[in-house]
């Protein structure tokens, strides 16, 4: 992706594989991932060329956007495992945790991302940044 402001450019062969892949103008969270890895490039960039043609990122992993009829599918935790609690307090930043944390997280507590997410809505801490750039 070459970047000279209004006049970015989003590479062709991320181009064809992000239009290959969304349906009706979506983008789910995964597909993009899965892209990033097969192109071995940044979810950013992922992130800032669907913005450019103008898709739309949809059923986030962590159940925090894109999702019908609200946005958001995130519940509430009912107990936090202390464990999980530890982890999350250790990462935040700015009071915040961060996307890639919430993945990481998960992954070595072998636990779904949207346990991650719920616990964090139950400990009302907001997960940003979006890896890629959703928000």
């Amino acid at each position: 992706m070459s970047s000279n402001g209004p006049d970015t450019v989003v590479d062709p062969s991320l181009r064809d594989a992000l239009l290959k892949r969304a349906l009706g103008g979506k983008l789910p969270c995964a597909v993009a991932f899965d892209i990033a890895k097969q192109l071995r490039v940044l979810p950013h960039a992922i992130g800032l060329a669907a913005d450019l043609l103008e898709l739309r990122l949809v059923k986030c992993q962590l159940g925090l956007f894109g999702y019908r009829p609200k946005k958001s599918i995130v519940k509430p935790a009912g107990s936090v495992a202390p464990e999980l609690e530890k982890a999350i307090l250790a990462s935040l930043v700015n009071d915040r945790l961060p996307c890639r944390s919430a993945w990481d997280i998960a992954k070595e507590l072998r636990i779904h991302k949207m346990k991650v997410s719920a616990a964090c809505d139950a400990m009302k801490i907001k997960i940003r940044p979006c890896q890629l750039g959703a928000f």
